[in-house]
């Protein structure tokens, strides 16, 4: 379970989470949709401790981690494992040095015993025939599913995904918002994933919330989300519907401006 509870958190003086609280239960997947620069990413950071918030609290699995020392913070991150957005996998390594390179550097398993967790995993993700490849043979797609089963082989409680689908054709967006489904109905690991991508939001989210310049303005159901009357949700839904007039655009605090035409445009159009 993770819980934030009126977390606020500034940047060099700017405000860039105002008064966030959400709750994703155990075996859930939690999305956080928004623009670009919202704060989507900064609160998967701050899951995982990286950074500390100006005031609020955050309980993971039932552990305060605001304020807690960093050697206490690797027990938490131990729990929880990353999927990010370009996939960061070593390039000089195989896939099978890359899925099982976090249990290497732990020591705490055999080799026999890690390398069945590798290959099970590559399994679960259909990539099990790319064990020797490496990361430059891969497609986009591929380098996904080998993060996300890099993920998988460390048996997390917990999964963050920074924009799964970033990049993506349709066919492996398609491919990896299933894995993504899978893991929730298979493995009950908590998820949270960080999205523009409404299709993959809508395919794995039991619930959303919604985050415009660092505020939450909407928590809740899919179809709640897609009934909302609130501008700055409307126009991030369907775009092409509010922003259909020539020279009308969003406004920074959601609603919409409207351009007038140049004025050699204008006597133009009327001559």
């Amino acid at each position: 379970m993770i819980r934030f509870s009126h977390v606020f958190l500034k940047f060099d003086g700017r405000q860039v989470l105002k008064d966030i609280s959400m709750e994703v239960p155990h075996g859930t997947t939690q999305v956080i949709l928004g623009g670009s620069g919202c704060g989507k990413t900064t609160t998967l950071r701050l899951i995982l401790g990286l950074l500390r918030p100006e005031s609020g609290s955050i309980v993971v699995n039932g552990q305060e981690i605001v304020g807690m020392a960093e050697r206490q913070m690797a027990s938490i991150r131990a729990q929880m494992a990353m999927v990010f957005q370009g996939a960061a996998l070593f390039d000089s390594l195989t896939v099978r040095e890359n899925v099982g390179y976090r249990l290497w550097e732990e020591g705490a398993l055999d080799d026999d015993t890690i390398e069945q967790r590798v290959v099970k995993s590559l399994c679960f993700v259909g990539l099990e025939d790319t064990v020797n490849k490496m990361p430059a043979e891969l497609s986009g797609g591929m380098k996904k599913r080998v993060a996300i089963a890099r993920a998988l082989a460390c048996k997390p409680k917990i999964i963050l995904y920074d924009e799964p689908t970033a990049g993506l054709d349709p066919i492996n967006t398609h491919l990896v918002s299933d894995l993504v489904r899978q893991l929730h109905t298979e493995e009950q690991v908590t998820q949270v994933v960080v999205t523009h991508d409404l299709e993959t939001a809508y395919r794995v989210a039991d619930s959303l919330i919604m985050i415009h310049r660092g505020e939450k303005i909407f928590d809740g159901s899919v179809d709640a989300l897609q009934a909302s009357d609130d501008p700055r949700i409307r126009t991030f839904l369907r775009p092409e519907e509010v922003l259909a007039e020539p020279g009308c655009f969003p406004h920074k605090d959601g609603g919409i401006r409207v351009v007038p035409p140049m004025p050699e445009k204008a006597e133009q159009a009327s001559a």
